[in-house]
């Protein structure tokens, strides 16, 4: 729904159509969307479903997030209708030489010798700088198998720096990461960058799972020519176990919750409480009432009764 005044800039809310939403994805989901609407900036919905679709889990995903007071501005975007963005993109950095095909498994690469201080899983660069006589044996491989050649992006430098709303600057490593998969799939890191330059978007709430992300993605957007978002990364929801909340802790949706007997406002009041608040029971009361100064920096343990 518009806003009366103009807006400047945009958060977003991005879920991916797996599953139904859990109360951390959901808790996510009302930060962004209040950090969004304090600062007057506009908030946007986008389906991310270029991997992992369940039929009908777009439409309850919204349905939930309506029902806990959420609104956004224009047309729900879908990463499936945006594959002549991502093609562009891919082209603009191919004419600058900063692509190469790469033909190692994901196998090779997480048993490949390491750079120093590079984390766990970051690509060695065995493909970046191959002979056209080692790259033509490349080919034929992935001929052999049946696929193409993954698509890396050919970077200069080793880190880049973001500053976070709760975690300040962040300096990760930035590696020749993945723009196109092989199975012809473009990948998330370049798909993200597109669409939130696209959709006006500077400000990114997500959980803090991706804070190690946000510097190769930043330092994406800037080879694209594209402005920086700014980023507030929240703490995970976590079970009883300590471990990332999900089905096997219980009823960890809001339809689960709904089942129970418990209302929407509850749900609320629920996720409401994690922020130190008491008596919430639609999102506008978190908007009105809560201070981001005060997120607690601890993961949420979500410790649901049957």
């Amino acid at each position: 729904m518009p806003a009366a005044t103009p807006f400047r800039g945009a958060g977003r809310y991005a879920p991916s159509p797996s599953g139904d939403l859990h109360l951390g994805n959901l808790r996510t989901a009302i930060l962004a969307w209040v950090l969004a609407r304090r600062s007057g900036r506009a908030f946007h919905l986008r389906v991310e479903d270029l991997d992992r679709v369940r039929e009908g889990a777009e439409q309850r995903q919204l349905e939930d997030l309506a029902a806990l007071g959420l609104d956004w501005d224009g047309e729900v975007v879908r990463q499936s209708e945006r594959g002549e963005a991502y093609t562009g993109a891919i082209g603009a950095l191919s004419a600058r030489g900063r692509v190469f095909e790469c033909y190692c498994t994901r196998r090779e690469i997480l048993e490949a010798p390491s750079a120093p201080h590079a984390p766990p899983g970051a690509y060695p660069g065995t493909c970046r700088d191959l002979s056209p006589a080692a790259r033509e044996q490349g080919r034929e491989r992935m001929r052999e198998l049946r696929r193409e050649p993954a698509l890396r992006l050919r970077t200069e430098v080793p880190r880049w720096q973001v500053h976070d709303l709760w975690a300040g600057n962040v300096t990760g490593t930035v590696d020749d990461l993945v723009l196109r998969r092989g199975d012809g799939v473009v990948a998330y890191n370049l798909a993200v960058v597109v669409d939130d330059a696209a959709a006006g978007v500077d400000q990114v709430v997500r959980a803090d799972d991706l804070l190690s992300s946000a510097p190769r993605q930043a330092h994406l957007a800037h080879l694209l020519g594209l402005p920086e978002p700014g980023y507030a990364h929240v703490p995970l929801a976590v079970g009883t176990e300590g471990t990332r909340l999900a089905k096997r802790d219980g009823a960890v949706t809001l339809r689960d919750r709904l089942e129970r007997g418990e209302s929407a406002a509850a749900v609320i009041e629920r996720i409401g409480g994690s922020l130190g608040l008491s008596g919430c029971g639609d999102a506008r009361d978190v908007l009105e009432r809560w201070d981001p100064a005060t997120l607690p920096r601890h993961p949420w343990m979500v410790d649901l009764p049957d």
